[in-house]
């Protein structure tokens, strides 16, 4: 399903609440990612707290992003 993110907000212990297009109120645990590539800067919670909307989905400061649709299938209902 590919619907659009269209508000994040940082929680603790490195989830975010996401707004979808539809409505929807998803939360989105990122700590799986946490060990990958880029995202190994966000264990920073100062880095982790800059993310913001970007286009259709969501994107932090040192410009790591997730597919939308990968948002929405690996969260959960808030």
């Amino acid at each position: 399903m590919y619907v659009s993110v269209i508000n994040v907000k940082p929680l603790d212990n490195f989830k975010l609440l996401l707004t979808f297009e539809n409505h929807e109120n998803r939360i989105f645990d990122v700590k799986p990612y946490l060990s990958l590539g880029i995202f190994k800067e966000l264990n920073n919670p100062n880095i982790f707290n800059t993310v913001r909307i970007s286009f259709d989905s969501i994107e932090w400061i040192n410009s790591a992003d997730i597919d939308p649709e990968i948002l929405y299938r690996d969260s959960v209902p808030a």
